[in-house]
């Protein structure tokens, strides 16, 4: 959805699609991912979209003239798996985020299997560079890209890794509590270091100071809902009914977190379930995403 700077909507659907599947169930949406899903987008330098699509376990290309291209849909010989996030770095190679390559994805959540992964395009091609995670999902570098963080939504933890100069991730560690109180999903860094973080399905924004402390910024979530969220995710009893009763009112299954306006200190929320993005100003600005590069597009 394209939104104007005057409040202005417009719906962008490739020229092959017509938008139908978008009123498919909370089971083949949520659960069994049909049909197109977009997750993850990142901004190229001509203000294309890289899509990592969820629904189609693909990395695709989307052109602000409608066309739709496919990039990718296998990684050394193999299905991708759930592709759930994409991002560009300042010398714009893209890191891509697989949650799991188990299907349905929700049963990931209970076998605590780590096969998630990290992979890496660039002028040598797609490669996989990290593996071994628990539910990947967004990446972030720090202001200096020295440290890629990782979140682990399965697992309920960050992890960050050093970044070498041709791609490479060493010197693996988590990153504030070895587990959080619900499922990381987004994140984004302020000015200051601290990485706030949505919680999904609690619904809790939180952040984590560079000393690895944790600060409740917002709690949104059902209590009862979420107490039996947590209870089953550790008897890995977790279900999709389960899941879909713990949301929150603001942003139900809160999923992102952005800053954003003139001065960066706007925080905007996105969510799953949601038909807004709330927003409210925040005391500090963000850190600007490499793949903006100073530009705006219209």
């Amino acid at each position: 959805m394209h939104i104007a700077a005057n409040g202005e909507q417009t719906l962008k659907l490739p020229a092959s699609q017509t938008g139908a599947e978008q009123r498919a169930g909370f089971k083949d949406r949520y659960v069994m991912a049909v049909g197109s899903l977009p997750n993850g987008l990142a901004l190229l330098d001509n203000g294309d979209i890289l899509i990592a699509n969820w629904g189609t376990d693909s990395v695709d290309r989307f052109s602000r003239d409608g066309s739709y291209k496919v990039l990718h849909t296998e990684i050394d010989g193999r299905p991708i798996g759930k592709a759930n996030f994409v991002m560009r770095d300042s010398k714009g190679r893209i890191w891509l985020t697989v949650t799991t390559r188990m299907s349905p994805w929700t049963e990931s959540i209970n076998s605590g299997v780590l096969d998630g992964y990290l992979a890496l395009m660039d002028d040598k091609g797609m490669r996989i560079v990290a593996e071994g995670f628990g539910g990947t999902n967004e990446v972030k570098f720090d202001a200096n890209e020295e440290w890629l963080y990782v979140v682990e939504s399965n697992a309920r933890r960050i992890s960050r890794l050093r970044v070498q100069p041709d791609g490479s991730l060493t010197d693996r560690e988590f990153f504030g509590p070895s587990r959080l109180e619900g499922f990381p999903d987004g994140f984004a860094f302020d000015a200051f270091g601290n990485l706030w973080v949505t919680l999904i399905m609690s619904d809790k924004l939180i952040a984590l100071t560079p000393q690895g402390d944790v600060l409740t910024i917002l709690d949104d979530g059902n209590p009862e809902a979420t107490a039996r969220l947590n209870r089953h995710w550790h008897e890995k009893s977790v279900t999709p009914d389960i899941m879909a009763q713990a949301k929150g009112t603001l942003a139900p299954w809160m999923a992102s977190i952005t800053f954003g306006g003139s001065d960066l200190r706007t925080v905007y929320l996105g969510s799953l379930l949601g038909t807004t993005i709330p927003c409210f100003r925040s005391p500090v600005p963000g850190l600007p995403l490499a793949h903006w590069g100073g530009q705006r597009f219209a």
